[in-house]
């Protein structure tokens, strides 16, 4: 009586059936309750996700109908996703406040301060100063969260033209020139001349830049940031490689798998000194994606780290429609480039 008569594949995939049967209690006994009396039901699960041997919980929605006199419509619906990419626009709502209410509180202590010391002038330059470090925060991280939801949201290659990898180097050094020459760092690049990437100019600068940026910030002082770019040939047609390399603290295992999630840092109380938004890696990462490439991350603690961003080669970008992944994904680790080949030392260009 309470044989499976035909089921999907997903069915079984999700071990819904097994032997013929349904195999999970609350479906098998709402399917039973509907065939006795003719009324539809609708339930949402939290199942045992099979195989993983991890108690990952598989979420579905169940909606059992009478089909006939004799047989039950089973629906299922697999919500895993759905509720995870809920979760994570909720962390990622209650990221935003945290971060904005910091540099905004700030802001309102501070104006307190000047009012309270107004017959202090040396006070209140004091002060001031502090309040327009707040301020350039406070914009900083306004203008990065605008810069996510625009890599989010737009199609990079509709504005898309052949930009010289060159150029791209050339303004992320100039960039953070005035950051590296306070701390005696040395930035050097190499192999860039006549490569070309097809793409949006303006988000392929922001990402090449952030990288170069946070090799900058990470790095202690009278160190070496290189830049080094190059042709790689993989069955899918040429790939532009750029890589940033730094001498910096490292990245641990732990902190790798999550490095690209939107606000996570790795030393939060460096982003604080830096000023910091923690949204320069993941708008590098959706930059990537949105132009058909991916960005990978070598690092070793103590020695320092290397990112590395791969691109269609201009030509080959053009020939090949590019699909876009769902760049929701926060939770999965990011592919690291174990078998990174690395790239000669760069020179410092004349």
């Amino acid at each position: 009586a309470d044989a499976v008569v035909k089921a999907s594949s997903a069915a079984y995939a999700l071990g819904l059936v097994r032997g013929g049967k349904l195999s999970v209690e609350p479906m098998l006994q709402m399917a039973r309750d509907t065939r006795r009396d003719g009324e539809i039901r609708q339930v949402e699960l939290d199942l045992p996700r099979r195989g993983t041997g991890r108690g990952e919980a598989l979420a579905v929605s169940a909606r059992v109908a009478p089909l006939g006199s004799r047989l039950v419509l089973l629906l299922v619906e697999d919500l895993t996703e759905a509720r995870r990419i809920e979760a994570v626009r909720r962390d990622f709502v209650a990221n935003v406040s945290h971060e904005l209410k910091t540099p905004v509180g700030a802001l309102s202590l501070l104006s307190e301060a000047v009012m309270d010391a107004s017959e202090d002038p040396e006070a209140v330059e004091r002060f001031a100063g502090r309040m327009q470090i707040e301020a350039t925060r406070l914009t900083s991280l306004v203008q990065e969260l605008i810069d996510l939801s625009r890599v989010q949201n737009d199609d990079p290659l509709e504005d898309a033209e052949p930009v010289r990898v060159d150029e791209l180097v050339a303004e992320a050094i100039d960039r953070c020139r005035h950051q590296a020459g306070t701390k005696q760092i040395t930035m050097a690049a190499a192999g860039a001349a006549e490569l070309r990437v097809w793409g949006n100019r303006g988000q392929l600068a922001a990402a090449l830049g952030n990288l170069v940026e946070n090799a900058v910030n990470y790095s202690p002082a009278r160190t070496r940031v290189g830049i080094a770019a190059r042709r790689v040939s993989v069955p899918s047609g040429d790939l532009i490689e750029v890589a940033v390399t730094d001498q910096g603290i490292g990245i641990s295992d732990k902190d790798k798998e999550r490095i690209f999630e939107r606000f996570y840092r790795v030393d939060p109380a460096r982003s604080r000194q830096t000023g910091g938004t923690g949204l320069g890696l993941a708008i590098v990462k959706h930059v990537a994606a949105s132009h058909g490439g991916e960005v990978t991350v070598w690092s070793s603690e103590g020695q320092g780290s290397t990112f590395t961003l791969r691109l269609p080669e201009a030509g080959a970008a053009r020939d090949r429609a590019l699909q876009h992944p769902d760049l929701d994904d926060e939770d999965g680790p990011t592919p690291e480039s174990a078998s990174y080949d690395p790239l000669p030392a760069p020179e410092v260009l004349p």
